[in-house]
């Protein structure tokens, strides 16, 4: 007999998960994580029962967010790392990184209030980002695009920060911009 969690999802099923995590990853990530997941059933078209068939409790939903928001990330960063010229792919990357983390600290508090591990639940995509940087900043460095002395953990420190000050600005793109401008002229060599 095999469990019901190893069968693959009917079409339908398939097609409800999906449209249930596009609609919370849109909710919670414009209106936070503190709405009611009858508001992301009716956002995704279908009834609560059948988002509680699919995620059995709100905080099993806000995982799945979390961890489809960073397997698109590292999806993202692998193609950066494949493709483009080491600066532009760098660069982008970082952008990239700091503007997919607005609101992953409010998702990141309410598991922990759960009891729910973030990290535990978020290592394998978040490993696979990590790889990725890690790439992409030797080959930029190679190239002298970035400053030889930078390393990966200052990298990660610089990119928390940065998510943070974006964050904070809200929706002023233009400032956001400014910010990501400063923080990334620094990151050249002089």
């Amino acid at each position: 007999m095999t469990d019901r969690q190893d069968r693959p999802l009917r079409a339908d099923a398939a097609r409800n998960r999906a449209r249930l995590l596009a609609a919370a990853t849109e909710v919670f990530t414009t209106r936070g994580t503190a709405v009611p997941t009858e508001e992301i059933a009716r956002a995704a078209g279908v009834g609560v029962g059948t988002l509680f068939r699919h995620f059995p409790t709100k905080e099993a939903l806000l995982q799945a967010v979390m961890v489809g928001r960073l397997e698109e990330v590292a999806a993202r960063v692998a193609e950066l790392a494949a493709g483009q010229d080491p600066a532009d792919a760098f660069f982008g990357c970082f952008r990239l990184v700091v503007e997919s983390s607005v609101g992953k600290g409010e998702f990141t508090r309410a598991l922990a209030e759960a009891g729910v591990d973030a990290h535990a639940a978020l290592h394998g995509p978040s490993e696979a980002i990590r790889g990725g940087l890690t790439a992409l900043l030797e080959s930029a460095q190679r190239a002298g695009a970035v400053r030889p002395g930078l390393a990966v953990p200052e990298l990660i420190a610089l990119l928390v920060a940065a998510g943070a000050a974006v964050e904070r600005l809200g929706t002023d793109a233009e400032a956001r911009d400014r910010v990501l401008t400063v923080i990334t002229d620094g990151l050249r060599p002089r």
